[in-house]
């Protein structure tokens, strides 16, 4: 099974990485959301990739797009806060953070690509930058909630309101999880990964992720009632799913997660393409996914055993593959098909195994 297959030696030739550099990145690191007005930049975007840059052994681009992320929206300090989520063309024509809120999703990826950089590059600044992230994550982004124990909360503010807490299921890889635990040995991060695990599945009790959900001290998981009363999955959602089939297979939240989520591998094998959106307590589902869903799945759908399905996909993603100007689709293919053409895959502690340091060591 081959989607953008490539050969990989110390510098591996990945064409689609390539393409996403020449489309999104700019001479100075900062990653460029072509599709919206302000011509935003956030922090999930860099942290992406600096993350395919340190599978592809990129190291300039890598470094550059560390320092257009520690310059800009840290304010030059990563050791000292965590990265703005938004950046771009304000109001007034000038540029600039857009929104100081910080996004934990990102946080995760950033801190995590950082650590394994330094450790993959022999790199100790980039150890060190690792570790002060991961302490900061801890302190700013994680709150005790009743039933759950600690859990990251999507961003350090705004996120908690009397007896509930709004969270986002896509924000919570568990290889990343398990790699926090395994290095930094704070037992908070043994917790932030029993409770992670428990969020995912139970806020996706019907066998389809959500967006988003609230936790409620007395109700559980419930859809978020000012924006979204059916509780939807589409989007952010589609991300639960990759970071499950990005599982190492002997990591037993691979196992419940593919349970939890048959009936999303079954709407996908009878409808050939995953959704756009789903209700997820009833299932009733709107349009058809954009291609990027279709490579974002891929891991998953193999892991749940479904190869005539993947095949399905594979074939939709060669035939239409994500235009020069889709962000978000190249994001989830560069992630499914690195994985899939054996570039990167998360051994069982989440660390980060490469076929450049395996063919170049």
């Amino acid at each position: 099974m081959t989607a953008h297959a490539a050969p990989v030696a110390c510098e591996p030739s990945w064409p689609a990485w390539e393409s996403f550099k020449k489309n999104f990145i700019d001479e100075e690191g900062r990653v460029i959301d072509n599709n919206t007005g302000d011509m935003r930049t956030t922090s999930e975007g860099q942290a992406y990739a600096l993350f395919f840059a340190l599978v592809a052994n990129d190291r300039t681009t890598f470094d550059k797009l560390f320092n257009w992320t520690e310059i800009n929206l840290a304010e030059g300090d990563l050791t000292t806060r965590l990265p703005a989520w938004l950046w771009g063309r304000r109001e007034a024509g000038d540029w600039g953070i857009l929104d100081e809120n910080s996004a934990s999703d990102a946080d995760l990826w950033l801190a995590y690509t950082a650590g394994e950089a330094g450790r993959l590059w022999t790199d100790r600044r980039y150890v060190a930058l690792s570790s002060l992230m991961a302490n900061r994550i801890l302190n700013v982004e994680t709150a005790e909630v009743a039933h759950l124990g600690l859990v990251l909360l999507p961003g350090s503010n705004g996120f908690q309101e009397g007896g509930h807490v709004r969270l986002n299921p896509s924000y919570l890889p568990m290889q990343l999880m398990r790699w926090f635990a395994n290095r930094s040995k704070d037992p908070r991060w043994t917790a932030l990964t029993d409770s992670s695990l428990q969020i995912i599945v139970n806020a996706s009790a019907q066998g389809y992720a959500p967006d988003w959900t609230l936790y409620d001290e007395k109700l559980g998981f419930v859809p978020v009632p000012e924006t979204d009363k059916r509780g939807i999955g589409s989007y952010d959602a589609i991300r639960v799913y990759l970071w499950a089939g990005l599982l190492n297979r002997d990591d037993p939240a691979r196992r419940l997660l593919t349970d939890r989520f048959k009936p999303m591998a079954q709407f996908i094998s009878r409808q050939h393409s995953p959704p756009e959106s789903i209700e997820i307590s009833t299932g009733t589902a709107y349009n058809s996914g954009p291609v990027g869903f279709s490579a974002a799945v891929l891991p998953f759908l193999l892991a749940s055993g479904l190869k005539d399905t993947a095949l399905e996909q594979v074939r939709r993603l060669n035939a239409s593959p994500p235009g020069a100007e889709n962000y978000y689709d190249q994001v989830l293919t560069l992630y499914a098909t690195g994985w899939l053409n054996k570039l990167y895959h998360f051994d069982l502690k989440g660390n980060l195994i490469t076929r450049w340091i395996s063919k170049c060591q």
